[in-house]
């Protein structure tokens, strides 16, 4: 029912400084966002590694829906944790058979679809369920076209190969040249 974790989401006060930081210090490289004018917030995704998102959070005006959350922090600090599903109606479900109350329900097309369970239900963290195409939100530097799902690049000792993963984006393996070889093996005696 859940596929992963898709991105935890942190609130910040400075955008500007956490953006420096994720993406100068720790090598996140930024991809989608946007700013929502309902709920007066801005957001953007971040990925680190092959799979590992960030989504950096903040205010866009007074009256913000962060404004309580980020009213008694520092800096600011972790507001919830989305996890993707490929069924948000069948999460739907699940949760009123065991009774656990949700709140949010959006579906903005096939795009994306949410819902969220509140901390007080969820041992203290606010959790996003939603249903996603995660390569939508991806910078195109981190992710294959839709046509591609793998690529060999030659190195000194072997090869890099680079394969896209059902979860978004692609993965990154380095090949010596002896396990190049037993896989091209492999994919000839089973393929």
């Amino acid at each position: 029912m859940i596929s992963r974790i898709e991105h935890i989401s942190i609130a910040v006060k400075d955008y500007d400084k956490a953006v420096d930081f994720f993406h100068n210090v720790l090598g996140a490289i930024p991809g989608v966002g946007a700013e929502d004018g309902n709920l007066k917030f801005y957001w953007q995704i971040l990925s680190l590694g092959d799979l590992s998102r960030l989504e950096l959070i903040k205010p866009t005006g007074e009256g913000s829906f962060l404004d309580n959350f980020l009213k008694n922090k520092e800096n600011g600090g972790v507001h919830h944790i989305t996890l993707q599903t490929p069924d948000i109606h069948k999460v739907r479900e699940c949760l009123e058979k065991k009774n656990i109350p949700y709140f949010g329900f959006n579906e903005f097309g096939e795009v994306w679809k949410e819902l969220f369970i509140h901390p007080k239900d969820a041992f203290g963290i606010l959790i996003q369920i939603a249903q996603l195409n995660p390569d939508d939100y991806l910078d195109d530097s981190v992710k294959f076209s839709n046509l591609q799902r793998w690529s060999v690049h030659k190195t000194a000792n072997g090869c890099m190969l680079d394969v896209s993963h059902p979860g978004g984006g692609k993965v990154e393996l380095k090949l010596s040249d002896t396990e190049r070889k037993a896989l091209i093996k492999d994919l000839m005696e089973k393929g």
